[in-house]
């Protein structure tokens, strides 16, 4: 019985380690027209050098918003088309991060209509 709740207590605390390396989000959603949008990075906190950053668009009642072209700034850097990942609502973009970097820029776009914003995500000083 003791092997066996050991064995358990070490997959439990394997499975919790796994988990930990998850992307979360890096501030508050942004909403623009009916769009909720968040912003993740891998890895978490944002890093100098490159990091995975992962756009998730979703209205307020959790459905995916599939019809945006997504473009990613950091820095000074140029503006970089985020990849499109099937039609789940998720955009993805590898962006390399300077020191001391305090903000991504993220640009929406609608296929559709062409409308547009530049949203702002604050992030930690990248060290």
């Amino acid at each position: 019985m003791m092997k066996f709740v050991t064995t358990g207590l070490v997959l439990l605390s394997a499975l919790l380690a796994g988990c930990s390396g998850a992307p979360e989000p890096i501030s508050e959603p942004l909403k623009w027209e009916e769009a909720v949008i968040e912003l993740q990075s891998q890895p978490s906190p944002v890093a100098v050098g490159m990091n995975e950053f992962m756009v998730v668009a979703t209205e307020e009642r959790g459905r995916p918003v599939r019809d945006l072209v997504i473009s990613l700034k950091a820095a000074n850097g140029q503006w970089r088309q985020a990849i499109q990942d099937g039609h789940s609502g998720v955009y993805r973009r590898a962006l390399a991060v300077a020191a001391g970097q305090v903000e991504i820029e993220l640009k929406v776009r609608r296929k559709r209509t062409e409308n547009e914003a530049v949203l702002i995500f604050p992030i930690a000083a990248a060290q």
